[in-house]
């Protein structure tokens, strides 16, 4: 089993304030989760060459804040950060997303996984605060590559898992 048998994600645009990427995965729920809350798994997905990720810190209960930093290949400086809202493991994480360099720019996130015959399905919905937010987040394309390296990471992870 392929975790990146779907080969990628849809990202479509449903209103306009908000951005849903959504992508199948062949690994279970509880693993999926894993790599998308655990920094020593974000750190490895979460910016692909020639960006780098710089730091990485998540504090996973409602309450707790998370950061990401990154530097481009050109030596720009950026982050993430956020506050939880809500953390039903294995299924569910809503917080606030803030980038640095748009400072005015405010989104809800939501991450949704369900699991059927093995395979998890991955919904990422960004809701903005107001359109032209949204329409930053239009012109980005780094989110399919992220989720190639995901997609890598979940086969390592499964093909040594003892049996």
């Amino acid at each position: 089993m392929a975790p990146d048998r779907h080969d990628s994600a849809v990202i479509t645009f449903p209103n306009e304030l908000e951005v849903v990427i959504a992508r199948q995965f062949d690994a279970p729920i509880t693993l999926v989760f894993d790599v998308l809350t655990k920094p020593e798994h974000v750190r490895k997905w979460g910016a692909t060459p020639p960006d780098r990720m710089t730091e990485c810190s998540i504090d996973l209960r409602v309450g707790g804040n998370y950061r990401s930093s990154f530097v481009t290949g050109d030596g720009t400086m950026f982050s993430f950060s956020g506050t939880y809202l809500e953390v039903e493991p294995p299924v569910r994480t809503v917080e606030t997303w803030h980038f640095n360099c748009w400072p005015d720019v405010e989104a809800i996130e939501t991450m949704e996984l369900r699991e059927h015959d093995g395979v998890t399905l991955f919904t990422w919905r960004m809701a903005f605060s107001d359109k032209a937010g949204r329409d930053h987040m239009t012109a980005f394309d780094g989110q399919q590559d992220s989720l190639d390296e995901m997609a890598k990471i979940l086969r390592s992870l499964l093909n040594t898992s003892p049996a």
